[in-house]
Formats: structure tokens, sequence, C-alpha cells
């Protein structure tokens, strides 16, 4: 049902490029690329706001964040997108200040396909980790089958399953898997790609999701929304407060509650394995990257203009495409930011 909308919605922003471009020649183009994660919500957006206003057209390229973070610091683009805030050598080798702007939150889930076992799997946030280095190798393993007496584990080899390409997904797994492991601190650590120690590749949340489902007795990682669509079954996984979570809005949402508290002007927070009781220990916000000064002034204005809508309008339409919208102190800082684009 949820794919049939994602169509629909790419559909909708297509015809309202096209609806756009017809009513108005001297429309003004606003380019941009980026993460895939907030693409469904993102089509849905441009459609809608080029109801409001039809003088300007929305192209956005679903690309992936390590692209959108190169085309707008090569400015191809007026705006980029990225699951991952940009670090301070990446921020310096922009040509001007740019601004984390951020848009909506989510939640990057453990998936799996073991026989006989269609969903309720659960597991502690270290033992994924362990998973992921090869410490954990088999279903039945203790550390696993003491946390889920009601399901029949198989005596069978764990396949990981990975991103083979770099994704802002990947860049909130590893930093998750790095906030509750030492050792995986240690010895990968965190990014849009990193050095997997096991496991198979796939490219994209489809292709991981491919292999999962075809391959079994295997787990993998892949965003809430896309889960959901695909009919993947999700792990429950151990907070750090020790309570066990599933991932929803809800809980993406509480996992920002204290974050939020405590937010950094320049909004480069990590969401991942955060306190709280119902916090998902996997999430992390979604941004938009905009240089504070614009080279074309119009653009600028559209850009901002649309910003604003976002933070209001915009937000509203989060929660049926399985996002989580900002919090309120949040959506209000994010306001006084778009206010210093010029």
């Amino acid at each position: 049902m949820l794919k049939a909308l994602r169509k629909s919605l790419a559909i909708l922003a297509t015809l309202a490029v096209t609806a756009a471009a017809g009513q108005a020649d001297a429309a003004t183009l606003v380019n941009g690329a980026g993460a895939t994660f907030p693409y469904p919500l993102y089509s849905k957006w441009f459609s809608e706001y080029a109801k409001i206003d039809p003088s300007v057209r929305f192209n956005y390229q679903s690309i992936g964040s390590g692209g959108g973070i190169k085309q707008i610091t090569a400015q191809t683009v007026d705006f980029g997108a990225s699951d991952k805030p940009l670090s301070d050598a990446e921020l310096k080798a922009a040509p001007g200040k740019l601004l984390h702007i951020p848009t909506v939150m989510g939640a990057v889930v453990v998936t799996y396909n073991i026989p006989g076992v269609p969903n309720g799997l659960k597991l502690k946030s270290e033992d994924v980790a362990d998973i992921y280095l090869g410490k954990i190798t088999k279903w039945n393993d203790p550390r696993i089958t003491d946390d889920n007496p009601g399901l029949k584990l198989p005596n069978a080899p764990i396949i990981v399953v990975h991103r083979s390409d770099g994704s802002g997904t990947t860049s909130i797994f590893t930093d998750f898997l790095t906030a509750v492991s030492p050792e995986w601190a240690k010895r990968v650590g965190k990014g849009t790609s990193v050095k997997w120690p096991i496991g198979l590749g796939g490219k994209g949340n489809e292709g991981v999701a491919g292999q999962v489902k075809t391959t079994k007795n295997s787990i993998g990682y892949v965003e809430l929304a896309y889960a959901f669509e695909n009919k993947l079954p999700t792990s429950t996984l151990k907070n750090k407060s020790g309570n066990w979570v599933k991932p929803s809005i809800q809980s993406t949402s509480a996992a920002a509650a204290g974050a939020a508290r405590n937010m950094p002007a320049d909004y480069r927070i990590s969401l991942v394995n955060q306190p709280g009781k119902n916090a998902y220990p996997i999430a992390g916000f979604t941004y938009l990257l905009v240089y504070e000064k614009q080279k074309d002034a119009l653009k600028g204005q559209k850009l901002v203009q649309f910003l604003n809508w976002s933070m209001n309008n915009g937000q509203k339409m989060a929660a049926p495409l399985l996002y989580a919208p900002l919090p309120e102190n949040v959506k209000k800082m994010v306001g006084k930011t778009i206010k210093t684009i010029k």
C-alpha cells in the first residue's frame, strides 16, 4: 500500500513540475540532490507546494547522502540533502557557509529472515553489534535465545547483510553500533561507508531488503518506511534505559525528546542510543543543506518560502509516510535559522 502511494507521489511530483512548466515558461527552477530516505516525503511536499506557488519548480535527484554533499559542495545544485550531518572538514571544504536544515526524523530498523519466526524477535543493542562483528554467529546463541524464550530459533549460521554503497542509512546504523559497542568503535567506526568485518553487500535499501528476503537466516538494516512497504519484520531492541522498544513514529520522536532540549545551533547532533523509556535507539534527523548566502537572489527567496512552508504545513504530511515530525522547539529554532538565508 505504501509502495503504491510512493509511486503515486513520484508521479504527482513529475506532473506537478510539468504542470508548473506549462503554466509559466519562466518558472524558477530550484535543483536539489541527495538522500534517498526522505524522497517520498519530499516528492509529496514538492507536488503540494506547486499548487501554492506555480511560479517555482523543484527538481530533486534521489542519489544518496554522499552524492548530495558532493553536489552542494561543488555548487552544482541549489540545495543538498543528507541523513548525516557534515563533518567540520566537509563544512570547511564548502565555498561558503552551509546550513543544516532538519526536515523530519526517521528510524533505521533491524530486519531478518528466520524460517518459522515471522515476527517478535528481540535483540539487545550490544548483541546487534556482536552479530555484525561476527562474534555471535548462530541464531540459537544463548545471548539471543535467552531474550526470546517463546521463539524457536534455529541452530543455523546468521547471514549478515549490509549496504555496499555509501549512505546516510549506514551512517545512522554505524553511529548506533559505535555508541553501543566499544569494540565496534575501535575496529570499524562510523560513516556513510565502512570496512565491514563480515557480510553480504546490497546496493541501496532495495538491495539489502532483496538479500534478506531471499536469504534464509539473514539479518540486515533498512529504513522503517522501507521495511513497512516491503512487509519485512522488524526487531524489537533494548534501548539505553533497558526497555524493549519497537520502531515507530512515536518511539522515534521519543528518541529526539532529550536531544531536542540540548539542540546545538547547527543541529549536528546524533539521535542514536538516547536515554528515555520509550526512545528507539536507531534514529536520526535528515537535513537539507543550504548556503546562507545565495548566489541567485530569486532562487534563494523561493527556497526560503518553501522551507518556511515545510516547517508548518509540510510537517503535517510526515506521519502518514512514516516519518516523525520535528519537535516544536526544534521547529522554532529552524524558523530562525531560515531567516538568516539571504
